[in-house]
């Protein structure tokens, strides 16, 4: 999809903006934690599944990714922050918009234990699209502004990686860092621990 694309449709599909080692990497990475008990044990949108929000990991490829998701919106942007969630068979993310850090989303596919791809819903101008995406796939849209959702998941585990920007000369350019002080990246050494 061209950046006109984004601009009228209010989403755009990544194919394989994710590549290994880094998707393997991340993937093992998110099962690890969730299986050592080192995330979240859920949160209001999925009670029970497990989520982390700010990791240094995930905040490594959340600046990574800041020169991709400029070229695909045609816009500045800051990033905001990530959030991750290892949904398990039954989850479902009701229909729902994002907070004002979630002004351009972008949904990452981890990669999954499921006969076929999970779709995220996204209801753009056009209507709703359901988006299914092989591991490395991503979809971005204008979270505050699309309703997005998800329907029972029948697999057995999928890894969802969530990485929030706002346009720099936009309204929303308060929530740079979410309002932290800085990223919790790698390769930001004087982010906050």
């Amino acid at each position: 999809m061209s950046d006109a694309g984004f601009a009228t449709n209010k989403y755009a599909v990544l194919r394989a903006l994710v590549k290994n080692p880094t998707l393997a990497s991340c993937y093992k990475y998110a099962m690890r934690a969730a299986e050592n008990g080192r995330m979240d044990q859920g949160d209001s949108q999925v009670p029970g599944t497990p989520s982390a929000y700010g990791d240094p990991m995930m905040e490594t490829l959340l600046e990574k990714l800041v020169p991709e998701i400029e070229r695909a919106v045609a816009l500045a942007v800051y990033p905001t922050y990530s959030y991750f969630r290892v949904y398990k068979r039954g989850d479902v993310l009701k229909k729902h918009t994002d907070r004002p850090s979630c002004e351009i989303s972008l949904s990452v596919n981890l990669g999954c234990q499921a006969e076929r791809p999970w779709p995220l819903w996204i209801e753009g101008p056009g209507g709703a699209s359901p988006i299914s995406l092989e591991p490395g796939d991503a979809v971005l849209y204008r979270g505050i502004e699309c309703f997005h959702w998800r329907e029972a998941f029948a697999g057995e585990h999928a890894v969802q990686l969530f990485l929030h920007y706002v346009d720099r000369n936009g309204p929303h350019a308060e929530w740079k860092f979410d309002k932290r002080p800085g990223l919790r990246s790698f390769l930001n050494r004087s982010a906050p621990a």
